[in-house]
């Protein structure tokens, strides 16, 4: 079974060397929607694949980041970098280019590893991600699989080379939640909500 989960945000970037003049010379923003899509052949205690009020942990706090935020790519001119860095709090770096495409792999890196790191306490069982949809507009999205986020085809993409601004880490329940992520070790999932 399938179920599927839908957060938003509102984020900008620049993605360099694409088609479009705005889009790869100005920066410009969308409303994204992310679509989280879960998938277990088990229900758990409550009878569900997984809680959806245990996405509003680590998972939405995740997408949450991206929030009022400008997207940058780390091969991107190191002036740029600076001058985004010293006008904006909110900014998180990027190994790729941040288009909608790379968006839903470092999208899905991330959530798979959260899941993999997530304490389960309700006997869910063998739940795993299918896949993640990012809308950058209404008409447009990137749909990406397992084998979309572990290519290297598309880019190689190593958390840790993903860095958050100081305001974003700052505002997680969890200060050392992105170290946790980084060193493997486990996300505890509260008895209760």
């Amino acid at each position: 079974m399938i179920i599927r989960k839908e957060f938003k945000f509102e984020n900008a970037h620049i993605v360099r060397d694409c088609s479009t003049l705005r889009c790869s010379q100005n920066i410009h923003g969308h409303s994204y929607r992310v679509e989280v899509l879960l998938e277990s052949n088990y229900l758990d205690d409550g009878q569900m694949v997984y809680d959806f009020g245990l996405t509003k942990l680590y998972i939405k706090e995740f997408i949450d980041s991206f929030d009022h935020a400008i997207t940058l790519w780390s091969s991107d001119s190191k002036e740029y970098l600076v001058d985004m860095k010293k006008h904006s709090k909110r900014w998180i770096e990027v190994p790729v280019s941040p288009s909608a495409e790379q968006f839903s792999r470092v999208f899905f890196l991330v959530i798979d590893k959260i899941l993999s790191l997530s304490t389960m306490n309700n006997k869910e069982k063998e739940v795993k991600l299918n896949s993640i949809i990012v809308h950058e507009t209404k008409s447009g999205y990137a749909h990406c699989f397992r084998e979309d986020a572990y290519s290297k085809n598309m880019g190689l993409i190593r958390l840790e080379d993903i860095i958050f601004s100081n305001q974003v880490k700052s505002e997680w329940s969890k200060k050392d939640f992105w170290s946790n992520i980084l060193e493997d070790k486990e996300l505890i999932t509260p008895k209760t909500l």
